[in-house]
């Protein structure tokens, strides 16, 4: 083994093997990042505390004539499309089947509108209240509303109407009064807005209080649906696409922002790896470039030492420390520098969209145990075969 040593260190070249040595940790670095970003950002895109919205779409039917074409889902649609093997969870929109006329006293004046109430089951609301409840006439009435609805009153209707602009804190404190009519009841009842949607493009109101309502107030209560949100693991999936064209929905647009987002983080990723393996395959071939030249360096030497009795094994075993000492370098070198960039951008991330990563590092560090075994394992296999085939020529 010594003497092996002694005849490495008279044609090792620093230079070749530094060069291998900052390929590798720059490919490695790039790589691992790529893949832990990828990891720790991929919650905020999807799933229940996504940034831009989870994977939920609103599907109805398009209005083709007017007053001919029904918009409505039969119970057998409904089912069909539930039991989509891309659907993880499906609810219908109840909607109100009487008059709603809604005001406010603000600010000197009374503002009055036409509305509508739409209801769907609690698991779908993204607005977490203790307030989401109906006890009964008399009582005042929960609503939820879509938070760009107050976004158009602040930044347009207030500004042509010379009215003042208002926060969501404001908006909750108001009492609104709401009057229902149909079925020969005409009923002023109390309610409060409680909370603001981001998912659900609708004024929302507990579907114990639509039911009730449609019984009283509905000359023919009817079950009929005209609208579905959908669950899925993603709106952009090509399946799912394909059935909504094939039955003749329509989904709106903002459903699939998550997987749009969601794919082209997957492509920038894929561009960075890419980077990192062009850095990383480099470092390999220069490696090995470096072993070859010094194994030829040493060929005569080698072979002396395989005729005295030096199996490959234990010739090879020298270089196979070098090689498997410089990935344990670049492997440890690159786990640190990317858990430096990570936490410096979770502490980015963390200012600017006040989201608290729950990932962990771990995913960055196997990647890197697993590109560093299979690089050793190259290098180990070639350093092999080229000591066998020099040794066999005695």
């Amino acid at each position: 083994m010594k003497l092996i040593w002694k005849l490495l260190r008279q044609h090792i070249s620093i230079g070749e093997f530094s060069v291998f040595v900052v390929a590798g940790i720059i490919g490695m670095i790039i790589m691992l990042t790529g893949v832990q970003l990828y990891g720790d950002v991929r919650p905020m895109l999807t799933g229940e505390k996504s940034l831009i919205g989870n994977d939920y779409m609103i599907v109805t039917k398009p209005v083709k004539r007017v007053g001919i074409s029904s918009t409505k889902f039969t119970s057998d649609e409904v089912e069909a499309f539930r039991n989509e093997e891309f659907v993880i969870d499906l609810g219908e929109f109840l909607s109100s089947q009487y008059e709603v006329y809604g005001s406010v006293m603000f600010n000197g004046r009374k503002l009055s509108t036409m509305m509508f109430f739409e209801a769907v089951d609690d698991k779908f609301v993204d607005v977490e209240t203790d307030e989401w409840h109906f006890e009964g006439i008399g009582s005042s009435i929960p609503i939820i509303i879509p938070r760009n609805y107050l976004n158009l009153y602040n930044f347009g209707f207030s500004q042509t109407q010379g009215l003042p602009q208002i926060t969501e804190a404001l908006i909750k404190s108001v009492e609104l009064d709401i009057r229902l009519s149909g079925n020969g009841y005409r009923d002023n009842l109390p309610a409060r807005v409680v909370g603001f949607s981001d998912r659900l493009n609708t004024i929302l109101v507990p579907m114990e209080f639509m039911q009730w309502a449609n019984k009283r107030y509905a000359d023919t209560a009817s079950n009929e649906v005209s609208r579905l949100i959908v669950e899925v693991q993603n709106p952009g999936d090509p399946e799912v696409m394909e059935y909504l064209d094939a039955m003749g929905y329509q989904a709106e647009e903002r459903a699939a922002e998550s997987s749009k987002a969601l794919f082209l983080l997957q492509l920038s990723i894929a561009v960075v790896v890419l980077i990192g393996l062009i850095f990383s395959l480099l470092s390999i071939f220069i490696l090995t470039l470096s072993i070859y030249l010094l194994i030829e360096k040493n060929s005569e030497k080698l072979r002396n030492l395989s005729l005295i009795g030096y199996t490959p094994k234990h010739i090879a075993k020298p270089y196979n420390l070098i090689t498997a000492s410089l990935n344990l370098v670049i492997f440890v070198v690159s786990i640190l520098v990317t858990l430096l960039i990570r936490a410096k951008y979770l502490g980015y991330l963390g200012e600017v969209f006040g989201i608290e990563v729950s990932s962990s590092a771990l995913v960055s560090i196997v990647t890197g145990i697993a590109i560093s075994i299979t690089i050793t394992a190259f290098n180990v296999l070639i350093i092999r075969r080229k000591i066998g085939i020099i040794s066999s020529k005695r």
